[in-house]
């Protein structure tokens, strides 16, 4: 695996996002698909992907608890490109026990029932948008978070059994935010507001001056590692 895993690193290490996104459509027809949570850096390479007509099927994780801000994008981003965005839920009885035994915000009470909550919402729908896929695409960035740096932009992920590739994993933040401006993408406003990362509302606040990106997350919890596990590099 990792001589494979070289030799498309290789293949690609020179190319442009697009181009890259488009070499990988190439190799996995059929079998590539793309994760949007609606920030900044999913925009952006929903652009790439709708505006060049790249055959990668674009996904969301739809919660139940996102923002009015997030689903304001979302029918926007439909609007504007006319292309489908898959939205994976929930399993229906899985959540409705989770409500009737525990409540609606158990997740404040422990990590162990933030991490049931997440799984529940996120980790197991993961699993259904990723099945019979090769490449999964995503808009994780090095300069996001310190457990990010020592990736690479084109990894395996054992977790789901295939390859990961970050098209703007060594773009800055003043990049992406270029690129939104030049090509006048809709973009979630709480990102005006001190929301770097955006995930479920009752997740998110806004990051305090001089905090880390993902302090935002989970604030309530120990901030040593900010993941949910969809992104989990161990």
């Amino acid at each position: 695996m990792k001589a494979y895993l070289e030799e498309i690193a290789a293949q690609i290490k020179d190319m442009e996002p697009v181009e890259a996104i488009a070499y990988l459509a190439e190799l996995f027809p059929g079998q590539i698909t793309f994760s949007t949570s609606f920030g900044w850096e999913d925009q952006v390479i929903t652009d790439m992907i709708f505006k060049n007509d790249l055959p990668v099927k674009v996904f969301t994780l739809e919660t139940g608890r996102l923002f009015p801000e997030t689903y304001y994008v979302w029918n926007r981003t439909l609007e504007i490109y006319q292309k489908p965005i898959h939205a994976y839920h929930p399993d229906a009885i899985a959540l409705e026990e989770l409500v009737l035994k525990k409540g609606p915000n158990s997740f404040y009470e422990s990590v162990e029932n933030r991490k049931q909550c997440c799984n529940i919402r996120k980790i197991v729908p993961l699993k259904r948008a990723l099945a019979g896929n090769k490449c999964w695409v995503t808009g994780i960035r090095a300069e996001q978070s310190l457990n990010r740096t020592d990736m690479a932009n084109l990894e395996w992920d054992e977790q789901n059994q295939l390859l990961k590739f970050h098209p703007i994993f060594f773009w800055t933040l003043d990049e992406v935010k270029a690129y939104i401006r030049k090509n006048n993408i809709v973009y979630n406003t709480l990102h005006d507001k001190g929301f770097p990362s955006i995930g479920c509302a009752p997740c998110t606040r806004a990051v305090r001056e001089g905090e880390d990106f993902r302090a935002g997350r989970w604030w309530w919890e120990d901030q040593s590692k900010k993941e949910c596990g969809l992104h989990a590099t161990k």
